[in-house]
């Protein structure tokens, strides 16, 4: 009975034997990969062409810089650590250790938001000075783009809280580790498109 049941398998229909094929859950995890590195390039696009319009729009006679407000440095601190943060997590996740990876998946989130809060902090000192969105089209590009940048980091948010209450619940990391690790390199997107735009804006 046991030859004949053999007889009747069907080896290429078996995930991970013909061609290197790699067991169900991997394909998901690459199709999420590519999903976000997608993601990612349409985002730098869409940045670089409002950076390029900043550049362009600069150079018309009622263009008035803005000072630059010393909030910033601390904002952008805060998110240098919550960056930091979720790449302990992942690092610890992938030698496979899951003591204090919750702890440091939680602090990212939490210091993404108090960029958040920093930078709604500093929206309102612009405003109580009576910088707004018109009519210095510096202060338009200055809302819109960092505007635009806190949204990308809500939308990070919504991943990242699901994840957090995963592993609240008991989940061990190793079983979100995928998840931990495209929050990290989402986050990393972030601060590197924040650092440049800190940069322009500082400097213009």
């Amino acid at each position: 009975m046991k030859s004949l049941k053999h007889l009747a398998d069907k080896p290429w229909e078996r995930k991970g034997i013909i061609g290197g094929l790699k067991p169900e859950g991997a394909f998901d995890s690459a199709a999420e990969k590519v999903a976000l590195g997608f993601f990612l390039i349409v985002a730098t696009i869409i940045f670089s062409l409002f950076t390029v319009s900043y550049f362009i729009r600069m150079e018309l006679p009622d263009w008035r810089p803005l000072a630059e407000p010393g909030q910033l440095w601390l904002n952008t601190g805060v998110l240098l650590l919550g960056s930091v943060a979720f790449q302990l997590a992942r690092n610890k996740v992938g030698r496979g250790e899951s003591r204090n990876v919750f702890a440091l998946f939680l602090a990212g989130g939490l210091l993404a938001l108090g960029f958040i809060v920093g930078q709604l902090l500093v929206w309102g000192g612009l405003q109580d000075s009576g910088v707004y969105l018109t009519p210095n089209p510096a202060a338009s590009f200055y809302y819109l783009l960092t505007g635009i940048h806190a949204i990308h980091l809500l939308g990070g948010l919504g991943v990242w809280g699901n994840t957090s209450l995963k592993l609240a619940s008991g989940s061990e990391p190793k079983d979100l580790r995928l998840s931990i690790e495209l929050c990290t390199l989402y986050w990393h997107f972030l601060l590197v498109v924040w650092l440049v735009m800190f940069a322009i804006l500082s400097n213009t």
